[in-house]
């Protein structure tokens, strides 16, 4: 299995243990990477301001794994589930494709369409790698360890173009949660996002739907949340802290990115899945036996 590796923006310069231990895994899984060095971000941030921008932005993007002939393999929901959706547009819709075609002229390059898959992270060790696999790397299973997961939306959503689990019923990461051995607790309203897209406009009110969350999951006294999102991971991770001294409340939940999880079954030293960087302290879930 080879990839073209799609970072974004969010992860190498604000997530970095998310990459460290994503690339651990998967090379440990057999998977390769190749490095994708001139991609540029995949355009979501900008969508609701120029639309275009967007579809040029994801569809040079696109245009340089059509080149390579590799599938695209991303850490970021926002990023995977905007690659896809340019990908499946551009290529059922032939005016569209045209339109956005006449603008990539002007650098040179051109969409082909329905050459190159989007896959997330998830998605890649799911369907590609495959849960047997996964499991039969798995050398210290994680029995004792108790933990919640958190999808993020843009994972699920819309499934019209995402479309690879059940966005109101998401039980890929669940499965992938337990081929480590660990065992994935269910709690009151799994699905809520967890606020991060309106921090930039209200930082109370995602903190609090943030603090929810973390209130639910420690209500079914889970060791630990598993995230696969950059921007959920700094919600609950990073904000932790913050939202504590806001609701007056401690919660004290470490918050690892899933291939740090997987790291930890396959008996990969904890620093090296750069679980030092968490902001809140994992030691309980190093030291599960």
């Amino acid at each position: 299995m080879k990839y073209l590796l799609f970072l974004g923006c969010a992860v190498p310069y604000r997530m970095p243990s998310y990459e460290v231990s994503a690339r651990k895994v998967l090379e440990r899984l057999g998977v390769e990477l190749e490095e994708m060095p001139e991609f540029n971000c995949c355009g979501l941030p900008i969508d609701s301001v120029d639309h275009d921008a967007m579809m040029v932005l994801a569809a040079r993007n696109l245009c340089l794994a059509e080149q390579k002939g590799l599938d695209i393999l991303t850490l970021c929901p926002g990023c995977a589930g905007t690659l896809r959706k340019v990908n499946k547009s551009l290529s059922e819709d032939k005016k569209l494709k045209e339109h956005i075609n006449a603008i990539l002229k002007e650098i040179g390059m051109q969409f082909e369409g329905g050459k190159i898959r989007v896959l997330h992270l998830i998605q890649a060790l799911s369907e590609d790698v495959g849960f047997d696999k996964i499991k039969e790397a798995v050398v210290k299973p994680l029995t004792d360890l108790q933990v919640t997961e958190h999808n993020g939306c843009h994972i699920l959503r819309p499934a019209k173009y995402i479309g690879f689990d059940d966005p109101e019923n998401p039980v890929i990461l669940k499965k992938l949660i337990e081929a480590t051995g660990a065992k994935c607790l269910d709690y009151m309203y799994e699905t809520d996002c967890c606020g991060a897209p309106i921090v930039g406009v209200n930082d109370k009110i995602p903190l609090h739907l943030a603090g929810d969350k973390l209130r639910n999951i420690k209500a079914v006294n889970a060791q630990a949340l598993i995230t696969v999102c950059p921007f959920c991971h700094m919600m609950f991770d990073i904000n932790q802290p913050r939202i504590e001294r806001l609701l007056n409340e401690k919660f004290a939940i470490p918050v690892l990115h899933y291939p740090q999880l997987l790291g930890l079954a396959m008996g990969i030293d904890p620093k090296e899945l750069s679980l030092d960087e968490l902001r809140v302290d994992a030691t309980n879930i190093t030291n599960t036996k």
